[in-house]
């Protein structure tokens, strides 16, 4: 993978690009070894209820996170590599912005309890998991190296992070600690993140004192960024709605085998994380340059991604057994058949992930937006139907179709994306195809 970007960059004298793609990449794959071994093993120790009852609090507070990030984070990525003279207003604004978010959604979150049936217990799981938005309004600095492409200085802040969580989890596990306790973990996470945040910061001649507030800037911003909000917001219910809706319908159990299939196909997201992030600056200032170059770069993105997202997902549907008791032992067998089924949507959140780029490039905001509300209304009018006729699996399918339709099928109903259609058709269509260097090298 890093060789495929490694020429693609070089040719076209961006081999900043490689070398961020390659921190992140380190990061990354630090985080699947190290963080995933602790989280297997703490979803081994909880069991399939209180594993459950963790996720469903989880999933139910991820359904308002999008009021605490108010769709900025690429749009303050988009902004700062216009204009990096705005660095403090930009960022300060952003960090305000966030910040008051996070408090919007303690707020809302509090008002959501009147609405359910859930006992005093999950509602203090869910208030301790909020309280961490708080403390992420501090990723605004980590828009600012993304966009400087100088990624490294994040990946030291992530990996003392986790080290940090993973040591935590383990001594609450041999300490047989109670379920709330890690919750409180992901709160400990967000401190530590927000302190090395700051740290880099410093250390690299900046200073937080000179961010400031600029109201005209912000409305600036939440004029680009309110089509994305409603689209986060459906987003997160399309993402979420599925554990909240098991554990309404069913139980709590019935959440942990679900949790466990979508994690074990989530937790590949940091590869397309990974690539859109570090060429997200690439595919803006190719607009920038010509229409060509920036079609033919965001092909070459969707075609790189779907080839991977396919063979993931080949494999994990023939070792879905032996990868779910080696890692979570024989009391999860209940979610082989649904991981089977989960994971093919990897395909369709790779292209998802790839024509966020593209519609950023082309300030298509409200499309980004409105297809993720239609996924997320296909997904609850499945859910409702399928979870109470065929359970679990009814469940997957459902966030299966409605991940198909807002990522891929929605762009043929408009003129305006049906040129982002063709190109993830094409990708598609070529997934078999090995790629040809003498082609992705052809445009300089």
């Amino acid at each position: 993978m890093l060789s495929i970007i490694c020429r693609f960059t070089r040719n076209h004298g961006f081999m900043k690009y490689l070398k961020n793609t390659s921190w992140l990449f380190v990061e990354k794959l630090f985080r699947v070894i190290v963080g995933l071994l602790v989280s297997f093993w703490v979803v081994r120790y909880l069991g399939p209820e209180k594993f459950g009852l963790l996720s469903y609090a989880q999933s139910f507070v991820g359904l308002f996170i999008a009021i605490s990030t108010l769709g900025l984070d690429g749009i303050v990525v988009r902004e700062l590599v216009k204009d990096e003279g705005k660095r403090d207003a930009i960022v300060g604004t952003a960090f305000i912005l966030k910040l008051l978010g996070s408090f919007g959604v303690l707020f809302v979150l509090a008002i959501s309890f009147y609405f359910t049936s859930n006992d005093t217990y999950t509602n203090s799981l869910m208030m301790v998991i909020a309280s961490a938005t708080i403390f992420q309004s501090f990723n605004v600095i980590d828009f600012y190296f993304q966009s400087q492409v100088l990624s490294r200085f994040i990946v030291f802040v992530n990996i003392i992070s986790l080290l940090f969580s993973s040591v935590v989890k383990i001594i609450l596990i041999i300490n047989e600690a109670p379920l709330i306790a890690f919750a409180y973990v992901i709160v400990f996470d967000s401190i530590v993140m927000a302190i090395g945040f700051v740290y880099i910061y410093i250390k690299s001649s900046l200073s937080i004192k000179k961010w400031k507030y600029d109201k005209f800037l912000a409305v600036a911003l939440l004029k680009d960024s309110w089509p994305l909000v409603f689209g986060t917001i459906a987003a997160s219910i399309y993402m979420q709605i599925d554990q909240v809706m098991i554990k309404e319908i069913m139980d709590s159990t019935a959440v942990g085998y679900y949790a466990v299939s979508s994690r074990l196909s989530e937790v590949w997201l940091f590869i397309t994380v990974l690539i859109t992030k570090s060429l997200l600056p690439l595919i803006i200032n190719a607009k920038k340059q010509s229409e060509t170059l920036f079609l033919y770069r965001m092909q070459y993105l969707y075609n790189l991604l779907v080839k991977i997202a396919f063979f993931i997902s080949v494999l994990i549907s023939f070792f879905a057994q032996d990868i779910v008791v080696i890692l979570f032992g024989e009391q999860y067998l209940q979610s082989v058949p649904i991981l089977i089924i989960y994971v093919w949507s990897i395909v369709f959140v790779y292209i998802s992930n790839a024509s966020t780029s593209y519609f950023l490039a082309e300030n298509m905001q409200f499309h980004a937006s409105l297809r993720l509300v239609f996924g997320a209304v296909i997904n609850i009018a499945l859910n409702m139907m399928w979870i109470k006729s065929y359970g679990l699996n009814g469940a997957a399918y459902s966030t299966l179709c409605s991940y198909a339709f807002s990522s891929y099928f929605y762009n043929i109903l408009f003129r305006s994306t049906y040129e982002n259609f063709k190109m993830q058709t094409k990708s598609i269509i070529n997934i078999f195809n090995v790629f040809s260097y003498k082609q992705i090298l052809q445009i300089r």
